[in-house]
């Protein structure tokens, strides 16, 4: 890759997830494993790695209860975004090598903007891995409870209050 190539920021497709998608959708989350998972060979996390399927995750995609984002860059699964119910951060993944350049931001904003647009929720939650917390923060979620450890893998349940949610033109 060339210098130009480097300093060029890519051009991502957004668009809603298919179940043609939960292949990639489960392979990148999969490439994560080792940072949230207690310990990713053992005993513990199966019932986890099962719910990250591609199968599990066809289904999730396919179930209303859950909005995916996903954006691609020359149809390379780049990152994604699942909300649940409108307001729990399910799913924020984006592949390593596009990290850094702004797009975890990006469907943070698309997907809070979609779901304040459909209800008001009173706010949004996520079980952040140790590792995606800095992120959060940015976002503005707050940690409400300890570090937890349930199947296999450890998160810090967080949540966003909607009153400090703004949309991109400023308004609550």
């Amino acid at each position: 890759m060339t210098v130009a190539a480097e300093l060029t920021p890519p051009i991502f497709d957004f668009r809603s997830a298919a179940s043609s998608d939960a292949a990639a959708i489960s392979g990148l989350i999969q490439q994560f494993l080792h940072e949230f998972a207690i310990h990713p060979e053992s005993t513990g996390t199966e019932k986890f790695i099962e719910s990250i399927s591609p199968e599990a995750e066809t289904r999730y995609i396919a179930d209303p209860r859950y909005q995916y984002i996903a954006a691609f860059e020359d149809k390379q699964l780049a990152g994604f975004i699942a909300l649940r119910d409108g307001s729990h951060v399910f799913h924020l993944f984006v592949s390593p090598a596009f990290q850094r350049r702004g797009l975890a931001t990006r469907l943070w904003q698309m997907a809070k903007a979609a779901a304040l647009s459909v209800s008001k929720p009173e706010c949004f939650t996520v079980n952040s891995s140790p590792f995606a917390m800095p992120v959060y923060t940015r976002f503005g979620f707050k940690e409400i409870g300890p570090k937890t450890e349930a199947h296999g893998i450890h998160f810090i349940p967080m949540r966003l209050q909607c009153m400090e949610c703004t949309c991109d033109d400023g308004t609550p």
